[in-house]
């Protein structure tokens, strides 16, 4: 299994959603592009919440500035492409997350999205409740659909208002599944563990 996670946009709970799966799949880790908090990376948090034993792949690039991927790396002096990127090698299930939504551009060219479309996996989009989440969802959805990318889960993050779930549930494919995330107050390995063991509950009832 391997599975890329992208979000609506930014702060909208990737890596959080990224450490359930992947604990819930026992699988490796790996952000192809770190864009700022070098010091606490993704890469950090995912070993810090699901433990010691995750296998987290190096990143293709570690960029100094907390900005879009292309601004990081122009800082830098260093022109990404699309064909830097390879999936890592693994016998192992691979949760693979993104940065940003799916138009982050990663150079003047080429966008998030197109890095799904060149890895070839299937996506899970992260949704979280906020004014305008509707459009950003639908919007992502949509772009999606243009890729003929496969879209196998789609992930309430938190809590949402019935009529806005609705919205967004009734616009997916009927083989996306929908994954409900309860809100998380306090991240911590624990948290992370008890949510885990509630997703599989879910997803086996």
């Amino acid at each position: 299994m391997q599975l890329f996670i992208t979000g609506i946009g930014t702060e909208v709970g990737k890596t959080v959603c990224s450490a359930i799966l992947t604990k819930y799949f026992n699988a490796d880790y790996w952000k192809p592009i770190q864009s700022g908090d070098l010091h606490f990376s993704d890469s950090m948090k995912i070993q810090d919440w699901v433990g010691e034993n995750v296998f987290i792949h190096p990143e293709t690039y570690r960029l100094q500035l907390s900005a879009s991927p292309h601004q990081s790396a122009a800082e830098e002096g260093i022109s990404i492409n699309i064909n830097d990127f390879q999936l890592p090698e693994t016998q192992n299930n691979l949760i693979v997350e993104g940065a940003g939504g799916l138009m982050v551009p990663i150079s003047d060219s080429e966008f998030m999205i197109d890095l799904i479309e060149k890895l070839n996996i299937p996506t899970a989009l992260v949704v979280r409740n906020y004014l305008g989440c509707i459009n950003h969802s639908l919007l992502s959805i949509m772009a999606l659909n243009q890729k003929k990318i496969n879209l196998k889960y789609l992930i309430l993050n938190g809590d949402f208002p019935l009529d806005t779930e609705r919205i967004i549930c009734k616009n997916i494919q009927p083989k996306t599944k929908i994954i409900r995330i309860p809100n998380i107050e306090n991240i911590t390995k624990e948290n992370i563990t008890n949510i885990t063991k509630q997703l599989t509950k879910i997803e086996n009832g």
